[in-house]
């Protein structure tokens, strides 16, 4: 069992930066990837970054401004996010996954409760 917990959320101006954390439980976490996740209100959840033991993944809308990342030795996994725009708005959940190489919701193993990010225009 897994649990996440995702801190960092809160309410910023368009175009400024927050930064996501998600710590994980567990004495196995760099064996699982790790994902994040958002919905935005009345929109269907989706993928907006991934982490694997070797790569990392992205949504077009968020390239180039997003950045994943994690630090096993704190068991955590961080979302930097900056450029934020009014459309960021939504709430970020962490996922994480052992087995596939998809980031489709129905792959993840384990998810978070999820933290809001506000971004005012």
């Amino acid at each position: 069992q897994v649990q996440l917990v995702e801190s960092g959320g809160g309410l910023v101006q368009a175009g400024g930066s927050l930064r996501l954390s998600c710590a994980a439980s567990g004495r196995t976490f760099s064996t699982y990837a790790m994902g994040w996740f958002r919905q935005a209100p009345g929109k269907e959840r989706e993928f907006v970054a991934g982490i694997s033991w070797s790569a990392t993944y992205y949504v077009d809308s968020v390239k180039g401004r997003f950045t994943i990342s994690r630090d096993n030795a704190k068991n955590t996994v961080y979302l930097q996010m900056n450029s934020l725009k009014p459309e960021d708005t939504a709430v970020y959940y962490c996922a994480s996954r052992r087995h596939g190489s998809r980031w489709a919701q129905e792959d993840m193993d384990y998810w978070g409760k999820g933290t809001l990010v506000t971004v005012s225009s």
